[in-house]
C-alpha cells in the first residue's frame, strides 16, 4: 500500500482549500487530497457572490449589524469582526488571481442580497462559485508545491491516540484510492479539513453529492468538539422540477426585485409582506419558514418567484445561467414564474476552531463549511460563505507557516483484511435512501420533540448496522459517505433537542419562543470527558 508525506495535507478542493493551498505552496509541501475531481465541490456551486465592504456609502459597522441580525443573537461578535474587516483584502487577492468579477465601467459590480442593508456583493454575473473554483484551480494546477490526489476519499484521522502514543494531535490520515482500491496512508504534522458541509442528510438539497460531512465526522471522532449543529440553512428558493434535484435559484433574483407568489391555484398573491416587513429581503429562515408555511396551509408542492417584470435583456445580463438553465426545462423566466421550493442549503455548525482555524486537536485544522467560527450564528447571511472560505484559509496559512515544523513518526498501515460482500451496495443504498428521507420529514423545517425522537431511534439502529460493515467488510466511497452522514445525522438531533427554544434555523413547535441568554450548543466527544 502507498505512503506519501508532506508539510501539510488538505482535505477538499473547494475555495477553502485551494485558498489555504495557494497560500502555503511558497514554503511547504502541499497535498490537496479530494474525493472526485477538484471542481466538484460545492464552491462551484454558488452562484449569489462575495459579501464585502467596497461601497463608499457602506460600512464595516454596516455588514457586521446585518451579519448579527441575521445570526439570531448567536453570532461571535470578534469573529463576524475578522471576517467582515478581512473581506476587502481577501476580494484583491482573488482580484490578483484573474477571477473575472462582473464590473460597472471601471469598478466592481455590487448587488444585494436578502438581510442586507447596502449593496456589497461582488459578484461574477449568476456564477461566481464556477468563476472562481475555475481561476483558482488554474493556478493549483500550476504552482510547485502543490501535489493533487483525486478521488481519494477520507477514511478517518490518525492521531496519537490510535497508534497508541503519548499525547495527543493529528498525524496525518487514512485515504480510500479509487483507482488502486485501496487505503493509501498520508503523514504530515498540519493537516486542514477544507470539506464541506452535510447538505447530503437531507433528501432535497442545492449541495453536491460530496456533501457528505465527512470532515466533520472524522473530527468528531478524533476527538474535537462540535458547535450549532442544530442550524441547518434551508435556502428559499430551490428550483422545483421533476427532472432537477439541486438547481439554486439565486438570492440575488430577489435581491433584484423578485417577488415570492402563491400558485394560481391558491389565487397567485404575493405573501412575504404579511410574514415580514422586509418581505422578500429578509434573511433566509424567515422567507423559508414562511414558503413553508404557505405550502402547508394551502396544500401546495412549491410556490413561484416571479422576476418577468425585469427586462429580458436585464436577466440576460444577470441571469445568464438561471435564464439558460430554466429555459432547458421549459421555463422562460422573462415571461413566466419559477417554481421554487424551500431545500437544504448550508450546514451553519461545525468543527469548532478559533480565528486561526484550530480544532482542539493539535495539528488539526479546520476552514470553510466545515468549520464552525461563530461567524454564522443561528442563521447565516447570504453571500457571507465563500468570504469565510478565504479568510480563515489564510488565517490557518499563516499560523501553519508561523509554527515549528513537529517530527511526525511512523504511521502503521491501514488493515485491509477485510471480506467484500456482494450485498453491501444494496443495503448502502437503502440506509442512505432512508436516513435522508427520515431526517428531511423530521429535522427540516419545522421540528417537534416527537420527531426529533423519531428521528434519533432510527439513527441508533442505522449506526449499529452501519458500524457492522465498516468493522467487518472491505470499505468503498459509499459506506464511508453514508458513516459519516449517520454521524452528522446523530449531531443534528442531538444539537437539536438540546436547544429548547426556537433561534434563527431552528423552528421547535414544543418550544416556540426565543429564550435567553444566547450561547451557542456545544457538543463534547466522549474520549475527550
Amino acid at each position: 500500500m502507498a505512503s506519501h508525506d508532506f508539510d501539510v495535507l488538505i482535505v477538499g478542493s473547494g475555495l477553502a482549500g485551494l485558498s489555504a493551498a495557494l497560500h502555503l505552496a511558497p514554503t511547504h509541501r502541499v497535498a490537496v487530497i479530494t474525493k472526485r475531481q477538484l471542481q466538484d465541490g460545492s464552491s462551484g456551486w454558488a452562484q449569489g457572490g462575495i459579501a464585502a465592504v467596497l461601497a463608499d456609502d457602506d460600512s464595516f459597522a454596516a455588514h457586521i449589524q446585518d451579519t448579527l441580525v441575521a445570526g439570531a443573537g448567536l453570532c461571535d461578535l470578534a469573529s463576524t469582526r475578522f471576517v467582515v474587516e478581512n473581506a476587502p483584502q481577501a476580494i484583491r487577492w482573488l482580484r490578483g488571481l484573474g477571477v473575472p468579477f462582473s464590473l460597472e465601467g471601471d469598478d466592481l459590480h455590487l448587488t444585494r442580497e436578502g438581510g442586507h442593508s447596502a449593496r456589497r456583493i461582488v459578484h461574477a454575473t449568476d456564477a461566481t462559485g464556477a468563476a472562481v473554483q475555475k481561476t483558482l484551480i488554474e493556478v493549483v494546477r500550476t504552482t510547485p508545491g502543490i501535489t493533487i490526489f483525486e478521488h481519494h476519499t477520507l477514511v478517518d484521522l490518525i492521531t496519537s491516540r490510535k497508534i497508541g502514543l503519548a499525547g495527543q494531535r493529528c498525524l496525518g490520515l487514512y485515504a480510500l484510492d479509487e483507482a488502486s482500491d485501496e487505503v493509501v496512508t498520508f503523514r504530515a504534522p498540519q493537516t486542514i479539513l477544507a470539506t464541506g458541509g452535510a447538505g447530503k442528510v437531507y433528501l432535497y438539497t442545492t449541495n453536491p453529492d460530496t456533501a457528505t460531512g465527512d470532515g466533520i465526522a472524522c473530527a468528531w471522532r478524533a476527538g474535537c468538539r462540535v458547535a450549532n449543529m442544530e442550524f441547518i440553512q434551508f435556502h428559499p428558493t430551490g428550483l422545483y422540477h421533476p427532472h432537477e434535484k439541486s438547481f439554486l435559484i439565486s438570492e440575488a433574483v430577489r435581491g433584484e426585485g423578485g417577488r415570492l407568489l402563491l400558485p394560481p391555484s391558491a389565487g397567485g398573491t404575493r405573501f412575504m409582506p404579511q410574514h415580514d416587513a422586509r418581505a422578500e429581503l429578509a434573511p433566509r429562515d424567515v422567507v423559508a419558514r414562511a414558503i413553508d408555511f404557505e405550502m402547508k396551509k394551502h396544500g401546495l408542492d412549491c410556490v413561484h418567484l416571479d422576476i418577468s417584470h425585469q427586462s429580458p435583456a436585464f436577466l440576460h445580463e444577470h441571469f445568464p445561467n438561471i435564464l439558460a438553465h430554466c429555459a432547458e426545462l421549459g421555463i422562460d423566466i422573462t415571461k413566466e414564474p419559477i417554481p421554487v421550493v424551500p431545500t437544504a442549503h448550508f450546514t451553519c455548525g461545525g468543527v469548532l476552531t478559533d480565528h486561526s482555524g484550530r480544532t482542539d486537536l493539535p495539528g488539526l485544522y479546520a476552514v470553510g463549511e466545515v468549520a464552525y467560527t461563530g461567524l454564522h450564528g443561528a442563521n447565516r447571511l447570504a453571500s457571507n460563505s465563500l468570504l469565510e472560505c478565504m479568510v480563515f484559509a489564510r488565517a490557518a496559512a499563516q499560523h501553519i507557516a508561523e509554527a515549528a515544523r513537529t517530527p511526525i513518526p511512523a504511521l502503521p498501515r491501514w488493515d485491509d483484511s477485510r471480506v467484500r460482500d456482494a450485498d453491501e451496495s444494496v443495503v448502502i443504498s437503502h440506509n442512505w435512501d432512508e436516513l435522508r428521507r427520515f431526517m428531511w420529514d423530521y429535522v427540516g423545517i419545522v421540528r417537534t420533540n416527537k420527531r426529533l425522537e423519531r428521528a434519533a431511534h432510527r439513527i441508533a439502529l442505522l449506526t449499529g448496522e452501519i458500524h457492522e460493515f465498516y468493522s467487518h467488510f472491505h470499505i468503498s466511497r459509499d459506506l464511508l459517505e453514508l458513516r459519516n452522514l449517520v454521524q452528522v445525522a446523530d449531531l443534528i438531533v442531538r444539537s437539536a433537542q438540546m436547544r429548547r427554544e426556537s433561534r434563527g434555523l431552528h423552528y421547535s413547535r414544543d418550544w416556540p419562543d426565543m429564550a435567553a441568554p444566547a450561547a451557542p450548543t456545544i457538543l463534547v466527544p466522549a474520549l475527550n470527558g
